[in-house]
């Protein structure tokens, strides 16, 4: 199985790798895909060296998957004439996710949705990814009825550049601005573009896409905030349910769905955090609690590593759910 990584310069492409290696696929060629300021450029992947190639030279190679992680542009132009020639296309950007002709993929929840057919698989939005995770197994017992979310969202979800960024403010250097504030020492209520409503691309992202892979009649109201952070991504959610629940119930629920992992103990100080979610493929949820203000309602607080399950492993774990339909 010939598997193409692009954009595998990039944070997420370089992180694509690294899951790679560990997920144990059998791959028998890999080919580093990336644009053409980069090729040429040597990466390492299973202790090998291996030589960046242009989108062309990949095509050529008709691989049999191929992970997009490029922006939405390369998307748009390329992922066509990948599935075009019979390659199944993996997507990290948001370009294709509320296409309806694509099915938006989190593979412990859908994932046998998938067949032969797709071949252009759009990966959902990080925070999507870690907020449905866990509202899945909740939704299928006690239905629910409305989120509310709030995010606090690593700076690595803007890319290099916003990394460099916050270490040019922490050594007192100027530098290009990812953001237009300051960000370390800060938090800004901004993640994407404003939009016409008075809510960001990253908030209707959470709302739309948590419809599209969970239930259309689940209502959703979000808040994404960027904060000075480097491990991953954390929320805090308020749901309310359409039955009464029992707490106990619902972390033991939590427990056995497959990728979480309960943090959960406050007497001992043991709730999730982005420090210790960093590297990590699981999603944490913790400070589980009852809403004492409003009934059949849960507050709970969920930390992801935005690069691992929020973009390369969820996407690489797609790539394993296609290798078998082939």
């Amino acid at each position: 199985m010939k598997v193409a990584v692009v954009g595998v310069t990039g944070m997420v492409g370089q992180i694509v790798l690294r899951v790679l290696e560990e997920n144990g696929l059998s791959i028998t060629k890999l080919i580093p895909v990336a644009s053409s300021k980069s090729i040429g450029k040597s990466i390492e992947y299973c202790g090998q060296k291996l030589t960046v190639v242009g989108m062309e030279e990949a095509l050529l190679e008709q691989p049999n998957l191929a992970i997009f992680s490029a922006g939405g542009a390369t998307s748009l132009e390329w992922a066509p004439k990948f599935a075009a020639c019979g390659t199944t296309v993996i997507d990290n950007s948001s370009v294709w996710r509320m296409d309806p002709s694509k099915k938006l993929i989190v593979p412990e929840i859908n994932g046998h949705l998938l067949d032969k057919s797709d071949k252009i698989i759009p990966n959902p939005n990080c925070s999507t990814i870690q907020l449905v995770l866990v509202l899945k197994p909740l939704h299928e017992k006690y239905k629910i009825k409305r989120v509310i979310v709030s995010t606090y969202q690593s700076i690595t979800g803007s890319g290099v550049k916003a990394v460099k960024q916050m270490e040019n403010e922490r050594s007192n250097t100027k530098g290009d601005m990812a953001y237009p504030y300051e960000i370390d020492k800060n938090c800004i209520p901004q993640c994407d573009v404003f939009m016409e409503n008075g809510y960001t691309k990253e908030e209707m992202k959470l709302t739309n896409e948590t419809k599209k892979i969970l239930d259309s009649n689940i209502n959703v109201s979000a808040t994404a905030v960027r904060v000075p952070v480097v491990g991953g991504h954390s929320e805090s959610v308020n749901i309310e349910f359409e039955t009464e629940f029992d707490i106990d119930e619902v972390k033991k629920l939590l427990s056995e769905m497959s990728g979480i992992k309960v943090s959960d103990d406050p007497v001992n100080n043991v709730y999730p955090m982005p420090i210790t979610a960093e590297g990590k493929n699981d999603v944490f949820v913790g400070r589980i609690r009852r809403d004492e203000s409003q009934e059949k309602s849960l507050n709970l607080w969920i930390v992801a590593d935005n690069l691992r399950k929020g973009a390369a492993t969820n996407a690489v774990q797609i790539a394993a759910h296609v290798a078998q339909l082939q």
